[in-house]
């Protein structure tokens, strides 16, 4: 399949080189707004066509798909544009600012026979599955602590009186959609749905959180999710169960999980891949379910995107975190 890109930063570059490595998709345009960055970047990256029109961008006859990296409030109508010239979309987390946006684009997905997908790399990474292994081993979960914590440069901008994409209103930013939808779309790939979430963000005058704490209730547990653009943390996360304790590395990787037992303190390496780009496995995913019109692993992924997204719209208005394309709306 054809694929075009939307968004000329690090993440569209780690898409195509995922892309590349697989073989599953040939990266033959690219989307931006000035025309000599469309340009340089299609020649860098070996892509036939350059646009800085979206709408004639959509309308190319060799384009099968195409992955959006854009600012999280342009997902929106970025995603409409290529629905509706049935094109199959990629669309990188989070994929839309509230569900009103993520209803209307599914409707529109399903109105001309195209897929829609999030980019939620680590639901689709070998070590996913690693984990729901070793969720057998520790017993009774009673509780988690999932931090997902990057001090981000764009800070210092901000201190400084920038208004950088990821701390404004303006482009539906915040730490939560930024970094906690990571181990958010763990934990509700995992155990579904929470029957309750509350958030305890740390606002910053832009109206967005630049940190926060997020507490999921399910019956049996409570996980605890700490997400920051603001600070710096090792970002150990750890599954807590009443045989053992199930740790990992980033929220992003999972790298190097292993199971810590409650008696004797054994530990167990769990057999896990450490590979550096690991959006090479959404690719495959992607590229799987529209060659095979996989619908059962598409609703799934779906209904985890939807319960995603409704949790933090739902908290994110309990804090008054309202973005500028709501407002408007």
């Amino acid at each position: 399949m054809n694929f075009g890109t939307v968004g000329t930063g690090w993440i569209t570059e780690s898409f195509i080189e995922a892309a590349r490595e697989t073989g599953e998709l040939t990266h033959t345009a690219v989307y931006s707004r000035r025309e000599d960055k469309a340009r340089s970047f299609a020649e860098k990256h070996g892509a036939a066509h350059a646009f800085t029109d979206l709408e004639e961008m959509a309308s190319n006859d060799e384009l099968d798909a195409v992955y959006i990296a854009s600012p999280n409030s342009h997902h929106f109508q970025h995603v409409l544009t290529f629905l509706r010239k049935k094109k199959h979309v990629i669309c990188e987390k989070p994929i839309f600012s509230n569900l009103r946006e993520w209803e209307e684009a599914y409707r529109v997905a399903e109105e001309n026979g195209v897929y829609l997908f999030e980019a939620m790399r680590n639901l689709h990474a070998p070590n996913f599955a690693r984990l729901q292994e070793g969720l057998e081993q520790i017993g009774t979960v009673r509780n988690m602590i999932l931090p997902f914590v990057q001090y981000s440069s764009r800070y210092d901008k901000y201190l400084a009186g920038e208004n950088p994409n990821v701390f404004t209103t303006a482009f539906s930013g915040g730490a939560l959609m930024d970094l906690g939808v990571y181990p958010l779309s763990i934990v509700v790939g995992l155990f579904g749905k929470p029957a309750n979430a509350v958030y305890f963000p740390v606002l910053l005058d832009s109206g967005v959180d630049g940190s926060g704490t997020l507490v999921l209730e399910y019956p049996d547990f409570t996980a605890a999710i700490v997400c920051s653009k603001i600070a710096q943390s090792s970002n150990t996360c750890e599954i807590l169960g009443e045989n053992g304790t199930l740790v990992f590395e980033n929220a992003g990787d999972m790298y190097h999980p292993k199971v810590v037992r409650n008696k004797g303190k054994d530990v167990t390496e769990l057999p896990a891949d450490e590979h550096p780009n690991n959006m090479v496995y959404e690719v495959q995913a992607f590229a799987r379910i529209i060659q095979n019109g996989d619908r059962d692993t598409y609703e799934r992924l779906k209904k985890i995107s939807y319960d995603v997204l409704a949790i933090t719209e739902n908290v994110r208005r309990e804090n008054g975190i309202i973005f500028d394309s709501e407002k408007e709306a």
